[in-house]
């Protein structure tokens, strides 16, 4: 965007000499925002008048020359930077003015810089999936740039509105991402950018008109029907069976997969009058969880505890990785009969919905229990089923049914006018 610039020169009267002489500054004006140079040159006073030398001497056309050489050379300035498409500040057209020319900041060292932070932070302030997301990220954005724009990297100056648009494009084309995976990829380029402006190294933020939706998810759950399904059947194989009891025992506390594969029998603490309760903090968010173990949650726990992995490294459950369990579960699901795709994480969904709010848990316990820190992540979670609509219509319409008429005896007669 082509920004014209305003020029004066005035006299810094605060760097007066003892011989009355008062330095002479240049000041830039691109958009209200003000940038100061000294000339070098100094007047007194009373022989300045509207931004020049008065008078006619030797010494004053002089000096005006040397001013006017200098709006030349700023107008130059102004004018190199219009044919670099660079952004024109008050502060960059000072730095061209001076010969100043910074290293450009480029947006994949940017970045990168931000992603080799935060893996040394692993562990104390970021978990590693947030870790592979933002590297995800970053090679989204670089076969972007490759593709679309047939460069291995960018100034971040030059991100506008209309690279947003193209990259969001690209993500949901190129890379066929769903809207959410999209709008996710698009958030953590805002952070970068925000990164940016937060150190000086931006002036505008892209995203000021951008806007991205994540649209809500119809989240899956096993009814009560199909968690009695899982229960009962015996697979006649140690493996299924122990991923069938460790997702159970998630379908029971709402335990995520990563903190189930964390949990230690040190977080099953006994609390009033032994009664057993899961102590620990989400791996996610640091949130502290406590949740009071149901009976059949406990009885899952005592299965193992002769496991020689839980004996030898503290471990609640002899949990395989992520993947492995999510490849399980869809063998179990399709032994079962159940009609969906079966991942781990349906089972924080099935506490949510069928275990808790179902059964009229409150949404705020339920929230307590989840490590939310918003209930509104909660009610994402949990949807109302048809079954728990049905049970309160059906006191309504019993308390409707009984309740006795009342009449206070009050007649009223209407008068109907044509």
């Amino acid at each position: 965007m082509k920004r014209n610039f305003s020029l004066i020169f005035f006299l810094r009267k605060a760097k007066t000499d003892q011989q009355g002489l008062s330095s002479i500054y240049m000041r830039i004006t691109v958009e209200k925002k003000r940038c100061e140079l000294s000339t070098g040159k100094t007047c007194p006073e009373k022989e300045w008048e509207n931004g020049k030398v008065s008078g006619s001497s030797s010494r004053a056309k002089t000096l005006n020359l040397y001013l006017h050489q200098l709006e030349t050379k700023l107008h130059e300035a102004h004018r190199q930077l219009l044919l670099m498409d660079e952004l024109i500040t008050a502060q960059t057209l000072a730095n061209q003015f001076l010969g100043k020319t910074d290293k450009p900041r480029m947006l994949t060292e940017v970045f990168q810089d931000h992603n080799d932070e935060m893996e040394a932070l692993v562990g104390i302030e970021f978990a590693p999936m947030t870790l592979l997301r933002y590297q995800t990220a970053l090679r989204h954005i670089k076969q972007f740039l490759t593709e679309k724009h047939k460069i291995k990297d960018i100034d971040i100056r030059k991100i506008n509105h209309e690279f947003l648009t193209d990259y969001d494009f690209f993500l949901r084309t190129t890379r066929k991402c769903n809207n959410n995976s999209a709008v996710k990829y698009i958030k953590n380029l805002k952070k970068i950018i925000k990164l940016c402006l937060a150190n000086g190294w931006i002036n505008r933020d892209p995203f000021a008109n951008f806007k991205a939706k994540v649209k809500v998810v119809e989240r899956p759950c096993l009814s009560q029907e199909e968690i009695n399904k899982l229960e009962i059947l015996e697979f006649g194989n140690e493996r299924l069976n122990r991923v069938r009891d460790i997702f159970l025992f998630s379908c029971y506390t709402g335990l995520a997969y990563i903190d189930i594969y964390q949990l230690k029998r040190s977080e099953i603490i006994i609390r009033n009058s032994n009664e057993r309760w899961l102590i620990t903090s989400r791996q996610k968010t640091g949130t502290p969880t406590r949740i009071p173990l149901l009976p059949k949650a406990i009885e899952l726990l005592s299965k193992y505890e002769n496991h020689p992995l839980c004996v030898d490294f503290d471990k609640a459950f002899p949990v395989s990785s992520n993947q492995k369990m999510n490849a399980y579960l869809k063998e179990i699901a399709d032994l079962c009969g159940i009609g969906f795709v079966l991942s781990y994480h349906i089972a924080r969904h099935t506490f949510a919905t069928t275990i808790t709010l179902q059964n009229g848990v409150p949404i705020e316990t339920v929230s307590k229990m989840l490590g939310h820190k918003d209930i509104r992540t909660t009610q994402h979670y949990a949807k109302t089923l048809d079954i728990k609509v049905g049970k309160d219509m059906a006191v309504l319409r019993e308390k409707l049914t009984t309740a006795p008429v009342k009449t206070t005896g009050v007649s009223y007669n209407y008068t109907i006018t044509k």
